[in-house]
């Protein structure tokens, strides 16, 4: 028996990166999973998202693993197809126990435009609101809602740096934001025994973060800097020298919350930062 056996878990975002993760670990440890991704590219976002055949691929590792998905392109700037999505995985695994808000995107750059915001805000917060909005009618008591924020926004603010752009402050408010969402709504859903929680990661070695515009925020100095070039400065953002934290150093932290093992954990502000928070704000927590 798994930590999570025959649970039922709804994911953005999952084509790949964290959601992918998130998507294996829970399936090693016994669930099923309900994936969705927007398999295509939002014009202000500076590196390429997720193509179908990637989250074909998250597919065929969680039924490597022994479970089932259902897997759906949906955009979560698009409630309708969230909600689509639910019912179809739904009526196909027969449950719905949790779900982790994944999908988002970091549009930095000045060259992005206003739209970056606007766009930021979207997927970022409007997403996680419409993925629980989706999830909400098929959960019941005992059931887990995940959403993720980000250590850069919530504690060193460094996208809200103007020369980030529009979309860098998008960024930041989107997940400040999260984390107010997941503050309220747990105290909304309190006496349904539903529990809601953040997960506010540090850079996380994905494509969100290994790509020209991400590398230009640590190194501005360079016109178009490479991997290498910011290497070098990304154990800045840490308190324990590491330049980044896994993908599944974040799932595991998922898998945590949608167990019964975190059946009494609700309104958190679960940091996988490798101590980043202490480092920039060592006397203000954030509730």
């Amino acid at each position: 028996m798994g930590r999570v056996q025959d649970k039922v878990v709804f994911i953005t975002g999952a084509a790949r990166g964290q959601g992918r993760a998130h998507a294996i670990r829970l399936a090693q440890e016994g669930a099923d999973i309900i994936a969705v991704d927007i398999c295509a590219d939002i014009d202000t976002n500076p590196y390429p998202l997720a193509r179908r055949e990637d989250l074909d691929e998250t597919v065929r590792l969680v039924e490597k693993a022994g479970r089932r998905a259902v897997a759906r392109i949906a955009d979560v700037r698009d409630p309708a197809a969230l909600k689509s999505a639910v019912e179809e995985g739904v009526a196909t695994l027969g449950r719905l126990d949790a779900v982790v808000a994944q999908a988002s995107i970091a549009p930095l750059g000045i060259d992005r435009g206003t739209q970056a915001f606007i766009d930021v805000v979207a997927v970022g917060f409007n997403g996680v609101v419409h993925a629980v909005q989706a999830a909400l009618p098929h959960l019941t008591e005992g059931g887990s809602i995940i959403a993720t924020g980000s250590i850069a926004a919530l504690a060193t603010a460094t996208t809200d740096n103007p020369a980030l752009g529009p979309g860098g402050l998008g960024y930041s408010f989107a997940k400040r934001t999260v984390a107010s969402f997941v503050h309220d709504l747990g105290t909304v859903l309190m006496p349904h025994k539903i529990r809601v929680n953040a997960i506010h990661p540090a850079n996380v070695n994905t494509d969100m973060l290994h790509n020209e515009a991400m590398y230009r925020a640590f190194r501005p100095d360079l016109e178009h800097p490479v991997r290498e070039d910011a290497m070098p400065s990304f154990p800045a953002t840490t308190g324990m020298g590491n330049p980044y934290v896994e993908p599944e150093d974040i799932a595991d932290m998922v898998l945590f919350l949608v167990s019964d093992e975190s059946k009494w954990v609700t309104g958190m502000q679960m940091r996988v930062d490798s101590g980043g928070y202490l480092k920039k704000r060592p006397q203000q927590p954030v509730f």
